[in-house]
């Protein structure tokens, strides 16, 4: 976490001056520190001095020039003192001591696929449950779903590497309105293949896959009375997301039932009971309202109508509660941005139940718009008119259809490109990062039949690493465990996704740069094989985080 340890040692210089001017001693001051920019002799710049200049109202290039005095009469581990500047605004451009990235190579070496998961201190490890997709079970899973999918996957691998313990979570929403029409509309369809003439209606669910549920209730021989329609078309569609998701290696710890929350424990009535009893709960127009207002929320809202019903909200009071009740210390729901303004409320009732208000993390997702033949497709689940992303896995394969997904923030706007996707070139970010790891394979098997090679990392001579293609790679090499931290407090691996196109650009002008197997010098040829293996261990934890797979030959 080379990031973390220039920060470390310029919060212990800030720290000394600003007890030498006396002031804004109990102030955190919250600065950056990031790679500077390109050609230039530095390797890092920070804002420090800009922050603390807004603070004092002081000139940010007088604060600047306090600080690196300061650091030039300290002896500090990582930031070489005698390559210190500033630039016109108030930023210091810092140039480290190398050591430091040459000690980084090496733990990469001697940690290999562990590097990275020993960065969080035990007492900040928490139990999390994260609960993604979670489509209603109304038809195939579309690619939007697929964006959740991909998302909720990767968060799930960074955190666990990094040593948290996490559970996958299915929520499966079976009960309800949706429900009756979903299960009315199998039936119609039946009843229409059986020879009855049917008016469909138009808000019922239209697709080819209601027909195809129809045709095979028919073909098992079941007279219409003694079919379930509704159990057996969640049951059909829950199939089949179950096999879209194995499709995409991804594979749930548990599948939640929405109806055992009211069937089994009755826990949507002890949650609204217990809210009731806490004074949240009030009757109007007999119907039962939770003061989420006095919490933030922008009104108040119902939990139970005038005709008795549940609302969907009241199911997902008593869902959380038992989450929280399982032992979970943090909850993390991946949503759809359409949800955006269910949050305030679920927030507030959380507070009513006792639970911290940061103990629930929601994370939201903008829906996918897919371009083919340069032309925008219309979704729409209720209509049938929709892309699944069943077809795209089959189209583009597993590992182009997750890393696609990953390419963006997740609330950025994100168009899916068929024909991008489908391109073997340095234009698929997918293929060229599975590219470096072909090309660093490669290398090190063609390495294997020369002689004198040192193998032991203690006896490699990494200093020679010093031409500004070795450095730049080695710099990014050393800021993987500064990208998964940041990873888990954005909880957003598209972090991951574009530092390792970066990795990859950095190594591709190493490789352009910088032979390697060099049969007259075997110091410099022992180190750049290690730094190539380097990359590959990075490469290789780095996409299997993001749940892509690693070919050692393209």
């Amino acid at each position: 976490m080379i990031k973390q340890y220039i920060r470390n040692e310029l919060s212990i210089v800030i720290k000394k001056y600003l007890s030498k001017i006396n002031s804004l001693n109990n102030d955190v001051i919250y600065f950056t520190v990031e790679i500077s920019p390109k050609n230039t002799e530095f390797d890092f710049s920070t804002n420090a001095a800009i922050i603390i200049s807004k603070k004092l109202n002081i000139k940010p290039k007088e604060v600047a020039l306090d600080i690196i005095s300061i650091i030039n009469e300290n002896n500090l581990s990582f930031i070489n003192k005698a390559k210190m500047d500033v630039n016109g605004i108030g930023f210091i451009n810092i140039k480290i001591n190398k050591e430091i990235l040459y000690k980084e190579l090496q733990n990469i070496l001697n940690q290999k696929n562990k590097y990275g998961s020993n960065i969080i201190k035990n007492h900040n490890i928490e139990n999390i449950l994260i609960e993604f997709v979670s489509a209603n079970p109304t038809g195939p899973l579309h690619i939007g779903h697929g964006r959740g999918a991909a998302l909720g996957n990767a968060l799930t691998k960074i955190l666990k590497h990094l040593g948290h313990k996490v559970t996958k979570e299915y929520y499966l929403n079976d009960v309800g309105n949706q429900m009756t029409i979903l299960a009315k509309s199998t039936e119609l369809r039946y009843r229409e293949l059986k020879g009855e003439k049917i008016i469909f209606p138009n808000d019922y669910y239209q697709g080819q896959y209601i027909i195809d549920i129809a045709n095979k209730l028919i073909l098992s021989g079941k007279k219409i009375y003694e079919i379930d329609f509704k159990y057996e078309t969640i049951k059909y569609i829950l199939n089949n997301i179950k096999n879209d998701l194995r499709k995409l290696n991804i594979q749930f710890d548990n599948w939640f039932y929405e109806s055992s929350l009211i069937n089994k424990k009755n826990e949507v009535n002890k949650v609204i009971t217990f809210l009731y009893n806490s004074g949240f709960i009030y009757i109007k127009n007999k119907a039962l309202w939770l003061s989420t207002k006095k919490f933030g929320d922008d009104k108040d809202r119902v939990l139970k109508k005038s005709n008795k019903e549940y609302t969907y909200f009241a199911t997902d009071i008593a869902y959380h509660k038992n989450k929280f009740d399982r032992g979970f210390t943090k909850v993390i729901n991946i949503w759809g941005a359409d949800h955006s303004g269910y949050i305030a409320r679920l927030k507030s009732a959380i507070q009513m139940l006792g639970f911290k208000k940061t103990s629930l993390k929601i994370i939201l997702y903008q829906l996918v718009s897919l371009i083919k033949n340069k032309q925008q497709i219309t979704m729409s689940t209720r209509s049938g008119k929709f892309i699944t992303l069943n077809q795209i896995i089959n189209d583009v394969g597993e590992n182009v259809t997750k890393f696609f997904f990953l390419l963006r923030n997740p609330m950025s706007q994100f168009e899916f490109n068929l024909e991008l996707a489908k391109k073997q070139s340095k234009e698929n970010p997918v293929f060229y990062i599975q590219y470096v790891n072909a090309r660093c394979k490669s290398i090190i098997n063609n390495s294997i039949n020369m002689h004198n090679i040192i193998k032991d990392i203690n006896k490699i001579n990494f200093k020679l690493l010093i031409t500004k293609e070795e450095i730049n790679l080695l710099k990014q090499l050393s800021l993987f465990c500064d990208i998964l931290k940041i990873c888990e407090i954005t909880m957003n691996p598209n972090h991951l996704s574009l530092y390792l196109i970066k990795l990859s650009d950095k190594y591709h002008k190493f490789y352009e740069t910088c032979k390697v197997l060099l049969n007259n010098n075997v110091p410099l040829t022992s180190a750049r094989l290690k730094l190539v293996e380097g990359v590959s261990i990075i490469i290789k934890i780095g996409l299997d985080l993001l749940g892509i797979e690693i070919p050692n030959k393209m």
